[in-house]
């Protein structure tokens, strides 16, 4: 079992940056691919960037490539995502997701957290 927390979300303009983190709970957490979501009202839930157990792999939905980055501390149970030049389409709930590879083909994981907002203004 793994219990995922976020945190960081906020409220930014436009060019902004935030740093989300994904704090886990579990011994096996370096075991375990992760990946970040997100989802507004009406609309699926949508992969953001995945990075697997050994850090070497990240992946990026082409809305975020150049802009974010995933990254993660095994030592410390943590998983971050850092967002830059944010937009206002990037405003949604951010959801961290453990599991396994898969996640890195923008599938969800087994385990989520409960999410964090993040709202850009134009």
């Amino acid at each position: 079992q793994v219990q995922l927390v976020e945190s960081g979300g906020g409220l930014v303009q436009a060019g902004g940056s935030l740093r989300l983190s994904c704090a886990a709970s579990g011994r096996t957490f370096n075991m375990y691919a992760m990946g970040w979501f997100r989802q507004t009202p009406g609309k699926e839930r949508e992969f953001v960037a995945g990075i697997s157990w050994s850090f070497k792999d990240k992946y990026y939905a082409d809305s975020v490539k150049g802009r974010f980055t995933i990254s993660r501390d095994n030592a410390k149970n943590t998983m971050y995502l850092q967002m830059n030049s944010l937009k206002p389409e990037d405003t949604a709930v951010y959801y961290c997701t453990a599991g396994g590879v898969s996640i890195l083909r923008a599938n969800p994981g087994d385990y989520w957290g409960k999410g964090t907002l993040v709202t850009v203004s134009s």
